[in-house]
């Protein structure tokens, strides 16, 4: 016969791990391949980074330095608005030219003229309304 089980019901406080220099250095390249399909210039890439055009040539070039805490999230950010492309549009190269489509929820600009802002914020503004069109799960 099965006697119950206490279950554990206290919450555990929630910490992400910080993302380590091996997975910011492996979601750089993804991100380069990701700008390639985005046919974005040296200097928009740079600008998505907030780096310099000359470290992001040299990174591009001989792999990721140190990536900061910011860096990691821009690159986090930019891996989750391909990942919810991927799941809106079956084809994939619909979904890399909607990022330079004007877009009615960003009163005409594209996704790319409201992350060429600058600002992390900027990217993440993207990212919501992309998880929000696709659904959460």
């Amino acid at each position: 016969m099965l006697a119950l089980q206490p279950v554990d019901t206290v919450p555990h406080a929630f910490r992400p791990d910080p993302v380590t220099q091996e997975e910011a250095s492996a979601m750089f390249r993804a991100v380069l391949n990701l700008f390639g399909k985005w046919e974005l210039t040296d200097e928009q890439a740079a600008t998505l980074l907030d780096m310099p055009v000359r470290s992001y040539r040299r990174w591009k070039a001989e792999g990721a330095g140190r990536v900061s805490r910011d860096g990691a999230a821009r690159l986090s950010n930019l891996m989750g608005i391909h990942k919810a492309l991927r799941i809106i549009f079956s084809e994939a190269p619909r979904g890399y030219a909607w990022i330079k489509a004007g877009n009615a929820a960003f009163a005409g600009a594209s996704a790319l003229d409201v992350m060429l802002g600058g600002e992390l914020t900027d990217i993440m503004r993207v990212r919501r309304y992309l998880d929000a069109e696709r659904g959460a799960w």
